[in-house]
């Protein structure tokens, strides 16, 4: 099948994203065996979302003209002018030597057990995500309000406050989830009983507080605020489940912003707002992070399907058996429909998690979700590119493709 070459900015190179193998093709047992083969050669429907999207989610492309395509991944290691972009994660911790050691001391706990509960996840082994976009996107917004090379206090600390309600997000839902293992260990909850743990996630939200609150910035506040607000209605929408089928995937993407996208575009947007006075910068660095925050969830719900437990430091398919019916599974659900049943009763009946898998991987869910988080990165790197030019803004196009391409 011809591949759909799909180019955002003159200048980028290309390659096509890995097609996961599928059980049903030749060679593989599977489960829906000819019938996905003959599948494969036909066109897929797709959601009729336009209306529904768009209302939401503005800078959502029609999903119905996604192609039934491999989906090409961007990579954006170059300029315009050719110059190699600095990596992004090396560039941004030039900000963030001694985040955690900051953090640490931000909870000052003298009871030794709450103290190893809260600094349990601040061992320095996460991936620093978030802060890293903060201080990048500080910089990009100094450099293009009067061209300063300074980075603000105040913009780092939005940096640590962004890492610590993050990790309180990840404590609390490892309880809701009763989850085990994160990171490649135990979990909280796992070690230290599920109330302690709750805990735990409170005493680091409060620390996060305390920090927001010496920034003294009354807007930063407000829109930091507006995060916790978020997380909570996000986990509220992951409990239902919607039965018609354009619905459910305007009420996943609305979920996948609150609980993972608002952090980073709430977060980018309060540094902008530090920056300058300019509320047209404080939208462009919203968007930026409301863009590659939900990209990012789209490829971590791709990777429950497509990496292994030992990858992702914590067990695949646990959607799945958190009854869930991310991306993946929407778009496999247009070409097996079978799978509406399953995902009404949240997978729960015995076997359901296995069928529901191999549906996917026999599918072009996997393909699709991708080429979805595809059109979020080009609509964040189209936002970043109306800043003025520097490292910083650079770097934070480059991210656009570690996102895309990341395997944990």
């Amino acid at each position: 099948m011809a591949l759909r070459w799909w180019c955002w900015r003159r200048g980028c190179s290309w390659r096509p994203a890995v097609r996961s193998p599928r059980p049903g093709r030749p060679g593989c047992a599977g489960l829906l065996g000819s019938r996905a083969a003959s599948d494969t050669r036909a066109q897929m429907p797709y959601f009729s979302l336009v209306k529904t999207l768009t209302s939401v989610f503005p800078n959502v492309h029609s999903i119905s003209q996604f192609p039934q395509r491999t989906p090409a991944v961007c990579c954006c290691s170059q300029t315009q002018s050719g110059e190699q972009y600095t990596d992004p994660f090396k560039l941004g911790w030039r900000d963030l030597k001694g985040l955690y050691e900051d953090i640490r001391k931000e909870l000052c706990i003298t009871t030794k057990e709450l103290k190893d509960m809260s600094e349990y996840y601040f061992d320095g082994k996460g991936k620093a995500f978030r802060p890293i976009i903060v201080v990048l996107m500080a910089r990009a917004c100094n450099i293009h309000h009067n061209n300063s090379r300074d980075m603000q206090a105040n913009q780092r600390s939005v940096a640590l406050i962004a890492e610590m309600i993050h990790t309180a997000s990840l404590v609390h839902d490892d309880v809701i989830d009763d989850a085990s293992s994160r990171r490649g260990k135990h979990t909280v909850n796992k070690i230290w009983g599920e109330k302690k743990a709750v805990l735990a996630g409170d005493l680091i939200l409060s620390a996060a507080s305390i920090v927001l609150a010496r920034i003294g910035n009354t807007a930063v506040t407000s829109i930091l605020t507006q995060v916790i607000e978020d997380l909570v209605r996000g986990e509220f929408l992951q409990l239902g489940s919607k039965e018609n089928e354009n619905e459910r995937f305007a009420h996943y993407l609305e979920k996948t912003f609150k609980k993972t996208a608002s952090l980073i575009a709430n977060s980018c947007k309060a540094v902008s707002v530090l920056s300058c006075p300019d509320p047209v910068v404080h939208e462009i660095a919203y968007q930026y992070g409301k863009n590659i925050g939900i990209a990012f969830q789209l490829i971590d719900d791709v990777l429950d399907f497509t990496s292994c437990s030992d990858q992702m430091g914590k067990p695949t398919s646990a959607d799945l058996k958190l009854g869930l019916a991310t991306g993946p599974v929407l778009f496999a659900c247009q070409q097996f429909p079978e799978m509406n049943a399953m995902i009404m009763r949240r997978f729960s009946l015995p076997g359901d998690v296995d069928r529901a898998r191999q549906y996917v991987l026999q599918s072009d869910g996997v393909q699709q979700t991708t080429y979805l988080a595809q059109q979020y990165c080009h609509e964040a790197v189209r936002e970043i590119r109306k800043l003025r030019a520097s490292t910083e803004r650079d770097a934070l196009i480059q991210l656009s493709e570690s996102v895309l391409t990341r395997d944990k």
